[in-house]
């Protein structure tokens, strides 16, 4: 048998209830939920009850997706699934680092809180803009972006979709260019331009609050973002250097495959992350798990 992956889904994918069916029927994901409730007051009722735009500010985002990621992956681990490698997309990679024991569940979630709001204040400090490109490489995505001032591929998700940063005043004019080319923009709704230079300063911040925290080897090998490898050298400065860095998705889940990887789970929210390892190899299989349902139907 191949080996697994669990994949930690990012923010983009939240929703009003995510994680309550798990919350209800698996006592490690209740764990997960009780945990963050205990240091961020009412975590689980923003996840179950709050709307759309509550759960889009990243402030929000980042602590509830957290929690939905590590709650999918308790309930995965609790059925006697356990996986030899962990990756995270984006805020997912520090669920990943809770999980594989980096950080404990507690520290872990402490560290997404001030992520959230140290990116949140990065974002109100340097107006930026997200644009997702589709139907073009990656490599033409980069000479489209190379046209204009502070813009920025950030996102390397698939051989077919690239994430951009850029400013709010070159937003519509890098889409035009886009469709000149014949590819597919979409703005995304996101409250900052994150994963590049606009976040600089939350990177300082990170670093700053890193500073004497104490991380620990993984119990599982865990993928970094900055580097598609396994987290090696200076954990700190990974996931410092994570919220100002492209996400290198696609050469992470290629090196993963390369491993022997042929089992992807995404655990969290969505099936975001699904999505994008169907387009870079059809060959894997690949499981979401976020409710009731997806937890009982995964079967390997």
């Amino acid at each position: 048998m191949g080996k697994i992956a669990f994949v930690f889904s990012g923010q983009g994918a939240q929703y009003t209830g995510m994680g309550k069916e798990l919350y209800e029927c698996s006592p490690a994901a209740k764990a997960v939920y009780d945990m963050a409730d205990s240091i961020r007051k009412g975590t689980s009722t923003q996840c179950f009850e709050a709307d759309k735009a509550e759960l889009s500010h990243t402030v929000n985002t980042q602590p509830c997706v957290f929690t939905a990621d590590l709650a999918a992956a308790a309930a995965v681990a609790e059925k006697g699934i356990k996986p030899d490698y962990v990756a995270g997309f984006s805020l997912g990679e520090i669920a990943a680092l809770g999980f594989a024991g980096v950080l404990s569940y507690e520290d872990a979630f402490k560290l997404v809180c001030q992520r959230g709001q140290l990116m949140d204040k990065a974002a109100q400090e340097s107006k930026g803009a997200m644009v997702a490109v589709l139907k073009l490489t990656p490599e033409k995505v980069e000479e489209i972006a190379a046209r204009f001032d502070k813009t920025y591929p950030v996102n390397y998700n698939s051989p077919i979709q690239t994430v951009v940063a850029t400013t709010e005043e070159n937003a519509e004019a890098l889409m035009e260019a886009v469709k000149a080319e014949k590819g597919k923009p979409v703005r995304l709704a996101v409250s900052g331009a994150f994963h590049s230079p606009f976040m600089s300063s939350a990177a300082k911040g990170l670093g700053e609050y890193l500073a004497d925290k104490q991380l620990n080897d993984p119990t599982v090998e865990i993928y970094s973002n900055v580097t598609a490898q396994p987290y090696s050298g200076s954990y700190k400065e990974l996931i410092t250097r994570q919220v100002e860095s492209p996400v290198q998705w696609q050469k992470t889940v290629e090196n993963l495959i390369d491993l022997g990887v042929d089992t992807f789970i995404e655990v969290g929210v969505g099936k975001t992350l699904a999505g994008l390892i169907k387009k870079i190899n059809k060959e894997v299989k690949v499981f979401n798990v976020e409710n009731k349902e997806t937890l009982e139907a995964l079967s390997i």
